[in-house]
């Protein structure tokens, strides 16, 4: 059976009784083309690599993955598909199908028991509406993966990819590039799609870091100065970390980053915006959405 052929994947789900719920974000790729583009992103061809695959809807993406790579292990939360999903790759001898949610799911066990010493790449067509959450889990278990090949909304992907100082740049860019460098590969129209969604999609991949880019004395503090810097954007840079951390005042505050501007001026860093670069330096305005 084709899974991009749009009268088979009909078909099929008449013959199993099931339709796309909206509410897992499901949407089926038909265009062929488009499927073998992402398999070969999501590994770069190395046949080697397990590939865990993150809502693989009726199999139409993971029949291509286990084609190209050594083993594929795919969650689904949708446990009416798992009859379909038996029927459509049935002749799949290196693929798993595990009932489950990505949210709840313990990566480390899971790539312990299904791939042992295998190196692993994620691949995705993600939900929308659960896109920076599950990302942010994956890129968390830092050394697990190698990289992270998604299907996302468009405007998502432009806010990943964003680059420092621009209106797109925010708290998720910052977050994500602490863990991994992201690129965009490709856009996908909604005509693609069945049933069709209302957004354009792009495929992205993440090249997970060996070791952080950055090295601070606390994870927590870093992100906590993330997530206060974008939290209120009006806001100079020193109300909004104000407002983060009850430790400091608005004073020591403005002085820090006052000591580490000049500092930064003085070596040729620019610094909190992405991380530090030697690059030219530019005036710097003590405000969130400059620095950040």
């Amino acid at each position: 059976m084709k899974l991009t052929d749009i009268a088979a994947v009909r078909s099929l789900m008449e013959k199993h009784g099931i339709s796309p719920q909206k509410r897992y974000g499901q949407n089926f790729l038909v265009n062929e083309s488009i499927v073998n583009r992402i398999a070969d992103t999501a590994g770069d061809g190395d046949g080697e690599l397990g590939i865990l695959e993150i809502g693989p809807g009726i199999g139409t993406l993971t029949e291509k993955l286990a084609e190209r790579y050594r083993r594929v292990v795919a969650i689904e939360i949708d446990k009416s598909l798992l009859p379909v999903l038996s029927e459509t790759l049935a002749d799949c001898e290196n693929v798993k199908i595990r009932n489950g949610d990505a949210m709840k799911t313990d990566f480390s066990a899971l790539v312990r028991e299904e791939f042992g010493d295998m190196r692993v790449a994620v691949c995705a067509n993600l939900p929308y509406y659960i896109t920076s959450p599950i990302l942010m889990r994956l890129l968390e278990t830092e050394g697990l993966f190698e990289s992270v090949t998604v299907m996302i909304q468009k405007e998502v992907a432009d806010r990943l990819c964003a680059a420092p100082g621009t209106p797109e740049y925010g708290a998720i860019t910052a977050a994500c590039a602490y863990y991994a460098h992201t690129e965009k590969c490709f856009a996908v129209s909604p005509a693609n799609f069945v049933p069709p969604p209302k957004v354009t999609s792009e495929v992205i991949r993440m090249n997970l870091y060996g070791a952080a880019p950055v090295q601070c004395k606390s994870k927590e503090n870093l992100f906590r100065v993330i997530r206060g810097a974008f939290a209120k954007r009006r806001k100079t840079l020193a109300n909004s970390l104000a407002g983060e951390t009850s430790k400091r005042t608005k004073a020591e505050i403005e002085a820090a980053l006052v000591s580490r501007i000049s500092a930064a001026r003085r070596s040729g860093f620019r610094i909190l915006r992405g991380f530090p670069t030697r690059l030219s330096f530019e005036p710097l305005k003590i405000q969130s959405r400059r620095l950040l």
